[in-house]
C-alpha cells in the first residue's frame, strides 16, 4: 500500500481525473465509503444522532456526502457547518433534502447549538479541515473546536486526517481535534506514521484507478506484501543452500547481544550461523546456543580485544559467509572501536554487510566513513545512533523520521533502517518501506539485536538487501505483537520477541 504526501495525493487525484474518474466521483465514493465504515458506530434506535462537523473545503464535502447517506438509511444526522460553504453547494443541498438537520456556526453566536449537538451525539464525524490545513488554527475555529473537545463523550472519527494534524509531518496543532479513529481516503498520509500516538486508522477505497500511483516510492509494509518475499525452501536443499551469516558481536558487558542476534539469524532461516566473539565470553554463549559455530577472537587481556589479529580472524571467516553483521554488544572500549573500524573500513571485498549498534558508534567520528564502508550496507540505527552519525540532535531525527532516513540513505549511499515506532527502511534510490508496528513493550534492551540478527539471516539467503531489511523489520514487529498479546507490554523483554519469531514467520508464510 502506497503512502503519500499532500502533494502526491493531489497528483493522484489529478491522475484519476485524466483516467476518467472525476473529482466529484471521488468525493461521492469517499462519502459512501465513510457511511459504510461508520456502520458499527451508528446510533441505535432511540439513541442520539450522528453529528458531522463540516469545514469549508473538500473534507467538508466528503462529510456532507456521508451525512446524506446516513440520513437515507434512517439515521438522525446533524451537520454543523463551521464556516459558510457559499450560496450554491450541491452537497449541502442534497444532504438537507435527504433529511440532514443543518446548523450554521454564524447563527450560533453563543455556541449553545453546538453544545447541544455535541452533548447528544452518539458519534462525531470530523470533516472540518483534513489535509487542507496550511496555518495554525486560530479563533473562531479554535473556539468551536474547544467546545467539542471539552464536552464530547462520543467517539470522534476523523475524515482522512484529524483536524489540526499536519499530513506531511504528523504534528498536531494544540487547538486541533484528536480522533478516536481516522478513516483514511484513498491512500495513507505520511503524517499518520510520524505520530505514533495518533488514532487507529482504516484506509477506504475511493475509486482511484489502479496503477496511477506507480511512481510513488514510499509503501506501507503489509502481511500480503511481506509474505510474498519470504525465501522459498526447495525440497532439494541443504544447509549451504541458505547461506552463512557471520556475526561479529559481544563483549564482557554485553554477552546477551551476541546470543540474541545469532539466535535470531538462525530463526530467520540462515543455513549456517558463525559467531565471532571475544574469547573470554565464548564459553558463556557456546553452552547456550548449540546451533552456531564459533570463532573465539584473540584478546590482549580481559575485555581488551587484539584489534589487528581479531580483524584478520574475521576477514578469513568472511570468505565463507554470504552475509555479515558487525556491532551488537561490541562495546565502546578503545580496542573495540579500533577493531570495528578495522573490520569495516576500506575493505574492497566481503559478504553483504549489516552494521548495528556499537559498530555504528565507532564509525560516527570517522571522517568520510560512508565512502570507506563497502556498500551498499544495511545500517540499523536507533534515533540516538542516527543523531551521532548525522552530527545532529535526537529531536531533529524524530521530528521527521521518514525524511531523515530517506536523506541519509541517499546521501550516504547505504540502506538505512531507522528503528522506533513505525520503523523506516530507506534505500539510496528512494524506495522506502514503513512498518505498521507501534509497540512500547519493545523499547527494551536487546530487541535491536534480535532485529539485526533477523536481517543478516535473511540477507544470507541471497535476498535483495532492501527486501531482507523490510522482511526483518516486519517479522520483528509481528513477533513483538504476538508476545504482547500473550504477556502484555510491561513484562515484555527481548527474549520474548526471539521466542515469538517462529510463530510470526509461520503466520506470515500461511
Amino acid at each position: 500500500m502506497k503512502i503519500v504526501t499532500t502533494q502526491q495525493m493531489r497528483d493522484l487525484e489529478s491522475a484519476s481525473v485524466r483516467a476518467g474518474v472525476s473529482l466529484d466521483a471521488l468525493m461521492e465514493n469517499a462519502g459512501l465509503a465513510i457511511a459504510e465504515a461508520l456502520r458499527d458506530r451508528l446510533p441505535s434506535p432511540g439513541s442520539g444522532p450522528a453529528l458531522v462537523l463540516v469545514g469549508p473545503g473538500n473534507n467538508g464535502g466528503d462529510g456532507l456526502v456521508a451525512a446524506r447517506h446516513l440520513a437515507e438509511r434512517g439515521v438522525a444526522v446533524i451537520a454543523y457547518l463551521f464556516t459558510s460553504r457559499g450560496a450554491e453547494d450541491e452537497k449541502r443541498d442534497l444532504a438537507v433534502a435527504a433529511g440532514v438537520e443543518l446548523v450554521q456556526a454564524f447563527e450560533d453566536d453563543d455556541h449553545s447549538k453546538l453544545v447541544a449537538a455535541v452533548s447528544g451525539a452518539t458519534v462525531i464525524l470530523d470533516a472540518v479541515l483534513g489535509t487542507g490545513r496550511a496555518r495554525p488554527i486560530e479563533p473562531p475555529l479554535s473556539d468551536l473546536l474547544r467546545v467539542v473537545r471539552d464536552i464530547s463523550h462520543a467517539p470522534i472519527v476523523a475524515v482522512d486526517i484529524a483536524t489540526g494534524m499536519a499530513p506531511d509531518t504528523g504534528h498536531m496543532d494544540a487547538n486541533g481535534l484528536e480522533a478516536s479513529e481516522t478513516l483514511v481516503l484513498g491512500r495513507p498520509k505520511i503524517g499518520h506514521f510520524l505520530d505514533p500516538n495518533g488514532a487507529a486508522w482504516r484506509c477506504l477505497d475511493i475509486g482511484i484507478p489502479e496503477g496511477v500511483d506507480g511512481a510513488i516510492q514510499t509503501e506501507l509494509m503489509t502481511a500480503d506484501s511481506i509474505g510474498k518475499i519470504i525465501p522459498q525452501r526447495s525440497a532439494r536443499s541443504n544447509k549451504g543452500t541458505f547461506g552463512c551469516s557471520l556475526i561479529v558481536a559481544g563483549s564482557e558487558n554485553y554477552v546477551g547481544a551476541a546470543y540474541l542476534s545469532s539466535a535470531a539469524a538462525g530463526r530467520a532461516g540462515a543455513g549456517l550461523v558463525t559467531l565471532a566473539l571475544p574469547d573470554t565470553i565464548y564459553p558463556l554463549i557456546a553452552t547456550r546456543l548449540s546451533e552456531a559455530t564459533y570463532i573465539p577472537l584473540v584478546e590482549h587481556g580481559r575485555n581488551v580485544i587484539d584489534s589487528g589479529f581479531a580483524a584478520v580472524q574475521v576477514t578469513d571467516a568472511s570468505r565463507a559467509a554470504t552475509s555479515m553483521l558487525v556491532g551488537p554488544g561490541l562495546g565502546q572500549t578503545p580496542s573495540a572501536i579500533e577493531f570495528a573500524r578495522s573490520v569495516l573500513l576500506d575493505r574492497r571485498e566481503g559478504p553483504r554487510l549489516v552494521i548495528d549498534a556499537d559498530a555504528l558508534n565507532s564509525l560516527a567520528s570517522v571522517e568520510d566513513w560512508q565512502r570507506r564502508v563497502r556498500g551498499p550496507a544495511i545500517l540499523t540505527p536507533h534515533p540516538g545512533e542516527m543523531a551521532r552519525l548525522r552530527g545532529s540532535r535526537v529531536e531533529d531525527v524524530e521530528r521527521d523520521r521518514v525524511h531523515t532516513a530517506q536523506m541519509a540513505a541517499e546521501t550516504w549511499r547505504h540502506m538505512v533502517v531507522l528503528k522506533g515506532a513505525c520503523t523506516v527502511v530507506a534505500h539510496p534510490d528512494g524506495r522506502t518501506a514503513i512498518s505498521p508496528w507501534v509497540n512500547p513493550g519493545m523499547a527494551t534492551g536487546g530487541t535491536g539485536d534480535v532485529l539485526s540478527g533477523l536481517i543478516v539471516g535473511f540477507l544470507a539467503q541471497n535476498m535483495d538487501p532492501f527486501d531482507a531489511a523490510a522482511l526483518g523489520v516486519y517479522v520483528h514487529g509481528l513477533a513483538g505483537e504476538i508476545a504482547k498479546r500473550s504477556i502484555g507490554e510491561v513484562a515484555l523483554v527481548a527474549g520474548d520477541v526471539l521466542e515469538s519469531l517462529p510463530a510470526a514467520l509461520n503466520q506470515l508464510s500461511n
